[in-house]
């Protein structure tokens, strides 16, 4: 039979719509076995029956066959449009063959998620289905096979197979070093072309190095800033290079600054505790900076886990009758637990049990181990794209300093990490007046009563900015919040210099429970947030003093080594 018959096309639509049925069914077969982890009722126990909502099932079957009609009639006539980055190239869409899989994989997939959103369930349940099945689809994509990739196959034939050649050997390289690249990590060293802002170590001990940086201005604000970065990265996200570091530009505003550059940890740390982190790198870190200087308080600023590392060291402080700190700066920090955003998925009792029983008493958790899991919250972007460009097209990924930092991984002390799991996304302790003790005190965040300036990404996926305001909720002194564009870094790391993205301010003290109320009240403004925060900072700093002319303290803190040091040296 001719393919220019109508009976070809006959049977070819009828094969179509049989195929149809059977995806359907087969979709609906899928869900059965989906694996819910910790929502499981036992080991030995059966997985779950999903239910679905009956209403929303038949929604989404008709449109997915009036969908999957569309498709099949714009392949017919050549007028298919795959609107997906995945699939933009000039070699998919000159393939009809490669976009139709390309558009009926995107139809499934988008089928797929909408059965998630249709079971029948309380709303975590519900997320961590649509959790797999985001991950079950983001892996199926055809432009992750060779067999599939119309791209992949193009520079194949036009390169006569060295791409191919150059793919296995990027895969190679990524198996011998432990992980994926998303950047060609050969061309950055830290100190040389990272992290690269003058100064000098001060202080050390088996927990952290402490870094004074050299000040641009002939005079400085009399009350030092210290930076306490998040301990499961390195701080140089802080100061990637000169012209976005957030280091360089506190030093150039006149703030003597310094900054807790965290130990990797180590087998000789795999018992350390939060109070150990609290007591001898947060606090410790504070003590020395007065001690430093002489100056009776410091102005602080904590970075994501930092921020809630910080928070947690002034409760403990405020309950000792001290108060070092004269204001707190929060960036991207979760201090209230209520609102975890995509992270919640992964939280529930039988998972912090298993955690504590593995490393609750002594232990590391691996860097990698963590870098992937938060690789895999966005596995279309930091995953499978890469997958693509370095092994099926044989590509060496452009340069980039943020990601060179992204791939350079730090563990985590077991105990540390089992009690943080347990006391912040389980339980939300720390907020919960006199229910944890840390170093020996039943801590209040009702007594951290200072100036706070709380700044929440709008785009961020890691502390939603519902998480970042609910510390609003929490801190009882004079409070500014601000929200950023952008995401988890991104938003943080936005110098005034680009010019880029946008800022969210509100000229009124009152702050609703919900952020949503907040965002309404509040006005778009242009640029950077840097400058209004560095505004607010000065407000704080006290008069100006002159510079100091030599690092550390002469009878008890001398330079030890140039900075950045050597403990945000170690690998992994």
């Amino acid at each position: 039979m001719s393919a220019s018959t109508p009976e070809f096309w006959a049977q070819m639509s009828e094969g179509f719509q049989q195929n149809l049925s059977k995806s359907w069914g087969q979709a609906m077969q899928h869900f059965q076995t989906i694996d819910l982890g910790g929502l499981k009722p036992g080991a030995d126990s059966a997985a779950p029956q999903l239910k679905f909502s009956p209403e929303k099932v038949q929604t989404l079957q008709g449109q997915y066959f009036k969908d999957a009609s569309e498709l099949w009639n714009q392949s017919l006539h050549n007028s298919l449009q795959v609107k997906d980055r995945r699939f933009s190239g000039d070699a998919w869409a000159s393939n009809p063959v490669a976009a139709f899989n390309a558009a009926t994989y995107l139809l499934n997939a988008r089928t797929l998620m909408g059965l998630a959103d249709a079971v029948d369930a309380d709303d975590k349940t519900r997320t961590r289905i649509r959790f797999a099945i985001e991950q079950w689809v983001a892996a199926a994509a055809p432009s992750n096979f060779l067999a599939f990739n119309a791209e992949a196959q193009k520079k194949a034939v036009e390169t006569k197979g060295e791409s191919i050649a150059k793919g296995v050997q990027n895969l190679m390289h990524d198996m011998q070093q432990g992980h994926v690249s998303m950047t060609d990590e050969s061309l950055f060293e830290v100190g040389k072309n990272v992290a690269t802002t003058e100064g000098a170590v001060v202080f050390e001990n088996e927990f952290f190095q402490l870094i004074e940086y050299k000040p641009l201005t002939a005079k400085v604000y009399e009350k030092p800033f210290l930076l306490i970065p998040p301990c499961i990265n390195k701080f140089y996200i802080l100061d990637l290079q000169p012209e976005n570091s957030l280091i360089r530009y506190a030093v150039s505003q006149g703030h003597r600054t310094f900054v807790v550059s965290w130990r990797n940890p180590d087998e000789s740390m795999k018992d350390k505790t939060w109070d150990d982190y609290i007591e001898q790198a947060a606090i410790q870190a504070i003590h020395t900076v007065q001690d430093i200087t002489g100056a009776p308080k410091v102005n602080a600023l904590g970075f994501c886990v930092g921020g809630t590392i910080l928070s947690t060291a002034l409760a403990v402080l405020a309950a000792r009758g001290e108060k070092p700190v004269a204001s707190a700066t929060f960036l991207t920090t979760l201090i209230n637990f209520t609102d975890t955003g995509i992270l919640d998925v992964f939280i529930d009792d039988n998972f912090v049990k298993f955690r504590e029983m593995q490393m609750g008493k002594g232990g590391l958790l691996k860097g990698q181990d963590l870098a992937s899991t938060f690789s895999f919250l966005r596995p279309n972007d930091l995953v499978w794209n890469y997958v693509v460009g370095n092994y099926l097209k044989g590509e060496t990924p452009p340069p980039f300093d943020l990601l060179y930092w992204n791939s350079d991984s730090t563990n985590l002390p077991g105990p540390f990490y089992a009690w943080y799991l347990r006391n912040t996304y389980l339980e939300n302790n720390l907020v919960k007046p006199g229910k944890v003790t840390v170093c020996g005190e039943a801590i209040d965040l009702g007594k951290v009563d200072m100036p706070v300036y709380i700044y929440g990404s709008r785009e961020d996926h890691i502390v939603p900015i519902g998480g970042a305001y609910a510390s609003t909720q929490v801190l009882p002194g004079k409070k500014r919040f601000v929200m950023g564009a952008s995401g988890h870094i991104a938003g943080v790391i936005n110098p005034p210099a680009a010019k880029k993205r946008s800022h969210w301010l509100s000229d009124s003290s009152k702050f609703p429970a919900d952020v949503n109320d907040w965002i309404a009240g509040s006005k778009e403004m242009p640029g950077s947030w840097w400058t209004d925060w560095s505004d607010w900072l000065k407000g704080h700093a006290g008069k100006q003093v002159a510079a100091p002319k030599t690092y550390g303290k002469a009878s008890k803190f001398k330079a030890i080594e140039a900075a950045p040091g050597r403990y945000v040296k170690a690998k992994a």
